[in-house]
């Protein structure tokens, strides 16, 4: 079902496709409500099963799993839809992350609101790993940036010299920190879950977590109490929007 939906305080109009549910034989309310508490805080699937159960919901840490799987990143892709375009200052960064034992890398670009733009996880940070980040966030973003900013590594230069070399880049380890800093709650998780067992899983799960955590967190430090309240208020509007459990029937 396609529906026009507006959330109060906010000024655009947007049109999504919820969810399927069918077969699925608890409320979305639930189904929402646990990917949200998986997504959101550093929970394991059965802390997330423990704090159900508290509440009167007995549901097993392996179906909190599989909808995590079947509806997190549909509710990321949901909630990037609603984001407005991305500004014209990019950051990008890359981390090393540890696999069954093995070092990969997590390339990640945000915008000068911290807003992530992409992450892709790769083996190496080459020229070629660059290069590919590169082509992979023009398309995801439809957009050409106005400045690029890196640190030092020399393979975003070769690298953006080939591929958008009209783009001004700024390469300097200090105006970074914007993008070192978008890796923090990524860190979080990943030592909440003793590390990441595939490459697959990895960015899955960093696929749907960098779409609907961030959401959760605004500027806290730049708000009043009141405005924070009021601002989570329409971010959980937003949620209950894109996931369906803003159209049940309301009991009395």
């Amino acid at each position: 079902m396609i529906l026009e939906l507006i959330v109060p305080g906010r000024e655009s109009l947007v049109s999504s496709a919820l969810p399927s549910y069918k077969g699925h034989r608890y409320p979305v309310e639930i189904i929402s409500h646990c990917v949200w508490l998986y997504f959101r805080f550093p929970l394991s699937f059965r802390e997330v099963e423990e704090l159900m159960l508290e509440r009167g919901v007995a549901v097993s840490y392996e179906t909190v799993r599989r909808w995590s799987a079947k509806f997190g990143q549909a509710y990321a892709n949901a909630l990037r839809r609603r984001q407005p375009r991305p500004g014209d200052k990019w950051h990008l960064d890359e981390v090393f992350v540890k696999i069954n034992g093995e070092r990969k890398y997590l390339w990640r670009a945000v915008d000068a609101e911290g807003n992530v733009l992409d992450i892709l996880v790769q083996n190496r940070r080459d020229t070629a790993a660059a290069r590919r980040f590169f082509r992979r966030l023009l398309k995801q973003t439809r957009a050409v940036p106005r400045v690029v900013v890196t640190d030092k590594l020399r393979s975003y230069g070769a690298a953006h010299r080939e591929v958008m070399p009209s783009v001004e880049h700024r390469s300097h380890k200090g105006l970074n920190n914007r993008a070192e800093n978008s890796h923090q709650p990524t860190r979080q998780r990943e030592r909440a879950m003793k590390g990441f067992r595939s490459v697959g899983a990895a960015q899955r799960f960093l696929a749907a977590f960098s779409g609907i955590s961030p959401h959760f967190r605004p500027h806290r430090h730049l708000m009043t109490a009141s405005d924070h309240r009021a601002e989570m208020t329409i971010r959980f509007a937003i949620w209950d929007q894109i996931t369906g459990a803003a159209n049940l029937p309301t009991t009395a």
